[in-house]
């Protein structure tokens, strides 16, 4: 009905990309290491309401315009890795956590995690690219609703993705209980995770419309 074809095949490119090891993989086990499974999982949170984004742009045809644009393509961008970057310096500034609180994090930290997840991945012209390129493979030409094929599909995409991440935090803040109490390990959590929003903006920057 709504012109969706290939199904199986677009569920199974899905779950394939997501567990491919990306910087979202990174983010949520950085996190979960530092926080425990509530940092994690507000991290994956926060990267799943960011591709929401990028999938309602798709349906209603903003990252076509973006494309189309290259004024458009070039201010996100640019606000972006401004982010991007100023976010990495503050994480390397960023003094650890006290050792009897990280395993209760504060409902600010949890939030503040959550939201950088989410402008992670909307202010990213990049995955707003992608989206556009990988939805359209599974809908009819001649598809009478695509505006909502591309929402449904762009659902179940960010459905697995989402369950993939929440995989990763679980595990990642088990394996990690010992090392959370450690302030040294946690300064190194912050360093690592610092250095790759900052290389993820002078990409997000050094990014072209083609």
């Amino acid at each position: 009905m709504l012109g969706i074809h290939e199904i199986g095949l677009f569920i199974l490119s899905g779950v394939v990309l997501n567990i491919t090891p990306g910087p979202d993989s990174v983010y949520v086990i950085g996190r979960s290491m530092q926080m425990g499974w509530r940092g994690g999982a507000a991290a994956a949170l926060g990267i799943s309401c960011g591709c929401f984004v990028h999938v309602a742009g798709a349906a209603i045809g903003l990252s076509a315009l973006l494309m189309a644009s290259s004024t458009a393509f070039s201010i996100l961008k640019l606000v972006g890795a401004a982010y991007l970057v100023v976010t990495g310096l503050q994480m390397l500034w960023s003094r650890p956590a006290l050792a009897a609180s990280i395993d209760e994090p504060a409902r600010s930290s949890l939030q503040r995690v959550f939201l950088q997840g989410v402008f992670t991945n909307a202010l990213n012209p990049k995955v707003a690219l992608f989206f556009l390129a990988f939805l359209p493979q599974f809908v009819a030409a001649d598809a009478p609703h695509k505006p909502l094929a591309f929402l449904t599909l762009g659902l179940i995409f960010i459905f697995t993705g989402t369950l993939w991440c929440l995989v990763l935090a679980a595990f990642a803040a088990r394996a990690a209980y010992r090392l959370r109490k450690s302030e040294g390990a946690i300064a190194w959590v912050n360093r690592a995770l610092g250095g790759l929003f900052i290389y993820l903006g002078i990409r997000v920057a050094m990014l072209e419309t083609r």
